[in-house]
């Protein structure tokens, strides 16, 4: 069982090539065919077989796995010459074989003894065609009317519009949150509302859907399954949900309250979870893996890039003395873009002016993308505590995806000089 369904394991000299061909292909092109082979056992003796390569699908009509069915048909072929039987004639060879073999005489007919690898008539008497050879499936499990399948087509649907949403907050949240934006725009209000409303029937969805159990099997028992979910995803479910920007719309909340609600917006972020889980039987194709890292590198980036900002937001102005630190990145960029900070003494009593939130954002983001691939380039630089800080722990975090990228390179080159790597291979590292 742990060994090629091929049987390759027991190829020999005698193995015709074309038969060994046509195996391969019928189980790469997931086909039903038979085949009559010459294999070895252990101990080397030539054996023929009768084998029937069957593929079973599932209800999506996947091939999932193949029923491969073996027969000893040595007795009808031609018996293989070896050191007892050198100079018997055929007929004593045979008669030896079938006097060793009676048992398998009473289950089978012999039909033929021609020499060939074409099919015998006994594959002929043996063979299903394409009107009686049943098409073997999986059989979908029995589940309650309001029980969902966890594979069907419409929770994996469902699944990726959860899987966009969550991206979408992913993004937003982080921004919102370090940026102090109100959603007073009513279609961003609408937006966030659908969202949080999918979410809710998501909840809903997730107390109705089946799992898989610790043995692999499906559980599709009601009770079973709103334990699983009240035990695993449905506390960090239930707070991403909540409304969180209807309530922080309101003008008449309170900073503190409003700065409440948006710092808990963040565990929406734990979603990310679930979406690791159902990413991962995509790890084995090389282009969804480089799209993937792509995304993840950009998704840490924006993160760094509002906790960047909001650091400088924080330290800019010092609320003690209520004076502005001409040292801090957000007072030097204001100056050099032209648009500085400016003390109302007449009105408010507050600073204001400074770059609007794209400029600020854009900055950040550039900020965070050179310190991550490179250490910067100096137009923004760190000068207080905060921002060294923050800004070491930035370079360690962007050192820990260069570093085997670096090594990677130096194996490589390593190899090359040593002459151990394919011509074409070096052709590529070199492009």
């Amino acid at each position: 069982m742990h060994r090629s369904s091929s049987c390759n394991f027991m190829y020999g000299d005698l193995t015709d090539k074309n038969t060994i061909d046509n195996i391969r292909q019928t189980f790469n092109n997931y086909e039903s065919h038979f085949y009559e082979v010459l294999l070895y056992t252990k101990n080397r003796t030539p054996i023929w077989l009768y084998m029937q390569v069957a593929p079973i699908r599932n209800e999506n009509n996947k091939v999932v796995l193949f029923l491969c069915t073996f027969r000893d048909i040595t007795l009808f072929k031609q018996p293989i010459e070896d050191e007892t039987t050198k100079g018997w004639t055929k007929f004593a060879r045979l008669t030896r074989a079938l006097t060793n073999n009676r048992n398998l005489v009473h289950q089978l007919a012999p039909l033929s003894t021609e020499v060939s690898h074409k099919p015998s008539r006994l594959a002929e008497a043996l063979q299903l065609g394409s009107e009686i050879l049943p098409q073997y499936k999986q059989e979908a499990p029995k589940t309650p009317p309001h029980i969902i399948l966890h594979y069907c087509t419409f929770k994996t649907t469902w699944d990726w519009v959860i899987l966009v949403l969550t991206f979408y907050t992913a993004i937003m949240v982080p921004y919102n949150v370090s940026f102090k934006t109100k959603q007073n725009n009513l279609a961003w209000l609408v937006l966030d509302s659908v969202v949080d409303i999918i979410f809710l029937i998501d909840i809903v969805l997730n107390f109705h859907t089946t799992f898989v159990g610790p043995a692999g099997e499906v559980v599709s028992d009601a009770k079973l399954i709103r334990m699983n979910y009240l035990k695993t995803w449905f506390v960090i479910d239930l707070l991403s949900c909540l409304p969180y920007d209807i309530i922080n719309a309101f003008e008449h909340v309170n900073e503190g309250l409003s700065s409440l609600f948006s710092s808990l917006k963040v565990v929406r972020l734990l979603r990310l979870g679930r979406v690791a889980r159902k990413l991962d039987h995509y790890l084995e194709y090389g282009a969804a893996v480089l799209v993937l890292l792509v995304c993840v590198f950009g998704l840490v980036a924006h993160w760094l890039a509002c906790i960047w900002y909001s650091i400088g937001d924080y330290e800019v102005i010092d609320e003690t003395t209520n004076t502005i630190k001409t040292d801090s990145w957000l007072y030097q960029l204001a100056l050099s873009i032209g648009t500085p900070y400016r003390y109302n003494a007449s009105g408010t009593g507050q600073w204001e002016g400074g770059p609007n939130k794209d400029t600020l954002y854009i900055s950040s983001l550039y900020f965070t993308m050179t310190s991550l691939t490179t250490i910067g380039f100096g137009n923004i630089a760190p000068a207080t505590d905060g921002e060294k800080i923050f800004s070491v722990a930035m370079m360690m975090v962007g050192c820990k995806y260069r570093f085997p990228t670096l090594s990677a390179w130096w194996l490589m080159e390593q190899l090359m000089e040593s002459h151990s790597l394919p011509i074409h291979i070096q052709v590529l590292f070199i492009t």
